[in-house]
């Protein structure tokens, strides 16, 4: 496939990762900005195109795993999941933490810190808070441009999960995110903490569905790599 971009298709893979409600948004997010499509213009006081396209997430449950995942997951590893969408894709990423749920959340809502963590990720902003939902301003700085987005989280660690959406009453760069955190106690580990993590990203302009698949896989790896890493210091 052609590219702007020189080198970048195929096999071209963006350094580091991103994570929170971003999840596996730097990897796409930067091969969409290497397309010729419609120049982004992020807004807090125009509402975005649309009220949602991808589809909304409600008091997710825990994934049933096969025999083969559990293991891996004994081992150490991550288990990722990847399941194509019109317009877009939703990636499952499963892990588990040596850590209590109550660890793993500090980490997750501390976004004020996600910049510290998470590459390209230049700001990260709490810009209100209503009752169990909290709404953040994210940046990233890719390619030379800004990619700037604003998401809906609801909170809701007393039933083990948070999710979110975009906030559409302000405009953002991409098309449409939803997704949620789950956290819960391991059930193969005990004394682990078992993370799952779920995107479903839509982008505004086209993306060749497998440079999707490509990228969403090395991304849902590094989505939550993060947050092990913060935990088990």
């Amino acid at each position: 496939m052609p590219s702007s971009r020189p080198g970048c298709w195929p096999g071209w893979t963006m350094p580091g990762h991103d994570g929170g409600s971003g999840g596996i948004m730097t990897l796409l997010v930067a091969l969409a900005l290497s397309l010729p499509i419609a120049v982004q213009a992020a807004s807090t006081t125009h509402p975005h195109p649309h009220q949602g396209i991808a589809p909304k997430f409600d008091n997710p449950q825990p994934s049933t795993l096969t025999a083969e995942e559990i293991a891996e997951l004994k081992a150490g590893r991550s288990v990722r999941r990847q399941v194509r969408t019109e317009g877009g894709g939703r990636g499952i990423s499963v892990m588990d933490v040596a850590g209590t749920p109550a660890q793993v959340w500090a980490v997750i809502d501390d976004y004020e810190r996600y910049p510290d963590w998470i590459d390209h990720l230049e700001e990260c902003e709490v810009y209100k808070r209503e009752g169990t939902e909290v709404y953040v301003r994210f940046k990233l700085r890719i390619l030379g441009r800004d990619v700037e987005y604003f998401i809906d989280h609801e909170r809701r660690p007393d039933l083990g999960w948070v999710t979110w959406q975009l906030d559409y009453s302000r405009e953002s760069d991409i098309d449409d995110s939803t997704g949620y955190w789950l956290v819960y106690p391991s059930p193969d580990q005990p004394g682990k903490t078992r993370v799952e993590y779920t995107v479903d990203l839509r982008l505004k302009g086209w993306i060749p569905g497998v440079v999707e698949d490509l990228l969403a896989n090395k991304g849902l790896d590094q989505a939550t790599a993060w947050v092990k890493a913060q935990v088990e210091g």
